[in-house]
């Protein structure tokens, strides 16, 4: 992946997708690894300045560490790279006195390659590397697409699985140019997602996955859908939050008006006026918290 989608960069689309991406299985992928616990880093120090940065990189439930990449082409070659992450990766965790850590390398490839064409081992003398392959060839992309489009506009919920379906959707094509009319319609079809933390997710997944392929207006576009969802979330919240102490105030200075004016006390007007004790003191709570946050 560029630049664009840095993990030490901390954007609004990196942030999106690492708070949910956590606690998801691959299986869908058809990668039989343990689910994901977290990202990490993958601004791992880089022997030679022109190191390409790792994709992603995983902590598994299993405590091993994955290194996950995206190809859409294969080429025996790249398993150099593959040696080169794996050894950085070691060499991170060689150093924080970590290092029996177990390291895999998983290679989704997108739908342009067929996977009797891959070769998921090269073995010498004095080393040897295994990669554990995905083939989006296997997926069925128009399937795929009309399943999550029928499940979407119905408002029903999705599924994990289902979730992590959708932001390799794009890759499930073949040509370029299929792939970024899909990403397109994916974030557009992602929008209408009822479920405002899974909608963020997709489209902050899609961007990051197909990262080496999506166009800078079109990740612009995602990364202001979700800064102005997530912006619109905090105005609601904080008009809800309004409301509720404006709701309490009253209560209080109610209860506390007919007691200090009939000289009765708080317990009484409450039972008189129907107010429960409860209730009432959990109104002067909010209200005493309030006045000391504005103080």
């Amino acid at each position: 992946m560029n630049n664009g989608i840095a993990y030490q960069n901390k954007d609004i689309i990196s942030k999106t997708f690492i708070e949910t991406f956590g606690s998801k299985s691959l299986e869908v992928y058809g990668i039989h690894v343990p689910k994901v616990v977290r990202l990490l880093p993958t601004n791992l120090p880089a022997v030679e300045a022109n190191e390409l940065r790792i994709d992603n990189l995983l902590e598994l439930e299993d405590g091993s560490v994955a290194i996950l990449d995206y190809e859409s082409s294969y080429n025996e070659k790249d398993k150099a790279k593959y040696m080169n992450y794996m050894a950085r990766v070691y060499r991170h965790y060689a150093t924080e006195g970590k290092p029996d850590v177990d390291i895999r390398m998983i290679v989704i490839y997108t739908a342009d390659v067929k996977p009797e064409n891959v070769k998921t081992q090269v073995q010498k003398a004095g080393f040897s590397v295994t990669i554990e392959p995905a083939y989006l060839s296997k997926l069925n992309a128009e399937e795929i697409e009309k399943r999550l489009s029928g499940k979407v506009k119905k408002g029903e919920p999705l599924m994990d699985e289902e979730l992590m379906e959708f932001i390799i959707l794009p890759l499930t094509y073949r040509s370029k140019e299929r792939k970024q009319q899909s990403i397109k319609e994916s974030i557009e079809l992602a929008k209408q997602v009822r479920n405002e933390k899974q909608s963020n997710f997709i489209i902050a997944g899609i961007v990051v996955f197909a990262d080496k392929i999506i166009d800078t207006e079109t990740r612009e576009n995602a990364k202001g859908w979700i800064k102005m969802t997530t912006i619109g979330r905090m105005f609601e919240q904080e008009k809800e939050d309004a409301v509720r102490v404006a709701e309490a105030r009253m209560i209080v200075d109610d209860v506390e008006r007919v007691s200090k004016g009939f000289a009765i006390s708080v317990e009484e007007v409450c039972e008189k006026m129907g107010i429960d004790a409860v209730k009432y003191e959990a109104a002067k709570k909010l209200v005493a918290e309030t006045l000391v946050g504005v103080a």
